[in-house]
């Protein structure tokens, strides 16, 4: 009796082999390298080198996120804006992805190459000029924005508006938004610049502004890689000045946020913002560039907040956690996070009559200290001031749902309404006047955790925009599938139609949001 050839076994590695366990997220699938070699040697007969040695490539197989891991075929180091159109030029012909990386602080897989072209801007990195009686500088988007600090430092002068991790490029924060405590009075990062050089996907050098093609101009400032690579911005810049900062202590939350709410809308401070551990100890950051602005705030506005001093909420706590003995090593975690946090962001060699005298180095200090690692798992939400309260409290269900400990770091955006530029970015599409943000991470400690088990976090979040009509800071790489329940088909599909004009073969940072 012939026996009929058995069937081969499913593949126990295929997407549906555990459908009741859905992976949450994945990478997208790699480029399959078609016109590769043909686009190396082009650009290396025009002497621009690319690296296809494994151990550089292994450099950038993540980002700061930890979770997205991708190899490019190639790497190049940018050295000029002539050699990046060279390159774009050569994309397009060729059809070769092209994925840009300034400081790799992305946390979704943006600045991770999924095969292509690793394009690193960090050669980039000279400031060109500085124009102290117009009060503005042009420099190389790879820079630092340390670096770019340390520059207006000498000359007595500070920027305007950069994320509060500065070891971001400017290029890159450009695209994205770029928040710090003081973006409430000043905006976002991408609102402080003047004129830009952009490289365009097609490879055409081009200068833009709100005056010289200024459509352009709107379209890569938040535009999240899309639509051009910044080579080159002028952007504002200020007289340096120190700082005093006060803090205000709450137990709870919605108090806190409330009264952000209200030193905003005031014009209260030069910097607020909110930082928590958990929302057991939650502190209102205040600050000034002036003692006239301190004096006032003190005048107006002290007595309006229902935030107390150091003492007098630590006398609370005390009484809380002593009628609730059985949660005292939540009390002690609380104390060991304040003694180790609160030197930082006072260090003497820092202090100088009470006043914090480089902030950039002082902040960035204490956030690589405090909230970077190996992984940076920090999902946001970008609300409209009538959202902020709920979107924030509902987040914050999800960290105590999945951490033992977390942090939340909110702030407030002023904007410049009706602007091109926020369309389908950070800023979300009811806002006006100003947006909220908040950036929830758990404190991972020693601890591992599964890259789905942190991915069903990150989700739950994701989750809450979506349903909420709200956006996110970091909306592209491995979660841009919720651009489209978020933002709607309409206002997506006229920005992919926009892509697709502006880049025919859809190679410019092809796996971050189209």
């Amino acid at each position: 009796m012939n026996t009929p050839p058995a069937e081969p076994a499913a593949d126990p590695m295929a997407a549906e082999s555990l459908p009741e366990l859905p992976r949450q997220q994945t990478n997208p699938s790699r480029w399959n390298g078609a016109g590769w070699a043909a686009f190396a040697a082009h650009l290396r007969s025009r002497g621009i080198e690319i690296s296809e040695k494994r151990p550089a490539l292994a450099v950038y197989a993540t980002d700061s996120g930890g979770l997205a891991c991708g190899m490019p075929h190639g790497v190049a180091l940018a050295r000029s804006t002539e050699q990046v159109s060279e390159i774009m030029k050569a994309a397009q012909k060729y059809r070769v992805p092209v994925t840009v990386k300034g400081g790799g602080l992305t946390t979704e897989g943006e600045t991770v190459a999924y095969g292509g072209l690793l394009l690193d801007m960090r050669g980039m990195s000279e400031v060109l000029s500085i124009d102290k009686a117009a009060l503005t500088v042009r420099t190389q988007a790879g820079i630092y924005w340390h670096s770019l600090a340390e520059a207006l430092r000498r000359e007595g002068l500070d920027y305007l508006s950069a994320p509060l991790n500065m070891t971001s490029s400017v290029g890159g924060t450009l695209q994205v938004g770029g928040i710090d405590v003081n973006s409430p009075r000043l905006g976002c990062s991408a609102d402080q610049a003047v004129s830009l050089k952009v490289v365009t996907p097609t490879g055409e050098i081009k200068e833009c502004s709100e005056t010289e093609d200024p459509e352009l101009f709107e379209r890569v400032l938040l535009g999240y890689g899309q639509f051009g690579i910044v080579t080159e911005a002028v952007m504002r810049v200020r007289r340096f000045t120190p700082i005093t900062m006060r803090y205000f202590y709450y137990s709870s939350i919605v108090e806190a946020m409330e009264d952000l709410k209200m030193l905003v809308r005031g014009d209260a401070a030069d910097y607020c913002g909110i930082l928590t551990i958990m929302d057991k100890a939650v502190n209102l950051l205040v600050a000034f560039d002036s003692d006239e602005r301190e004096r006032a705030f003190f005048r107006t506005w002290r007595k309006e907040l229902r935030g107390h001093g150091e003492a007098g909420f630590a006398l609370r706590m005390a009484v809380h956690y002593a009628l609730r003995p059985w949660k005292l090593p939540e009390a002690l975690y609380l104390l060991s996070r304040k003694n180790a946090m609160q030197p930082e962001f006072f260090p003497s060699h820092h202090m100088e009559k009470g006043k914090i005298v480089d902030r950039t180095v002082v902040f960035s200090n204490a956030v690589w200290k405090f909230w970077g690692g190996r992984r940076m798992v920090i999902p946001d939400l970008a609300t409209s001031e009538e959202k902020f309260v709920e979107a924030i409290v509902r987040g914050n269900e999800v960290c105590r749902k999945y951490f033992k400990y977390y942090t939340l770091y909110c702030v407030a955006i002023k904007l410049r309404d009706g602007l091109p530029r926020y369309e389908l970015s950070c800023i979300p599409p009811d806002a006006r006047g100003y947006a909220y943000g908040c950036e929830f991470e758990p404190m991972l400690g020693g601890a591992e955790y599964s890259r789905d088990y942190l991915q069903s976090f990150k989700n739950e979040i994701y989750d809450i925009g979506a349903e909420m009509k709200t956006s996110y800071y970091r909306f592209g790489g491995v979660m841009k599938g919720y651009i489209r329940r978020a933002f709607g088909d309409e206002l997506v599909d006229r920005h992919l139609a926009l892509k697709r004009e502006a880049d025919p073969a859809m190679v410019l940072n092809p796996d971050v949001i189209f």
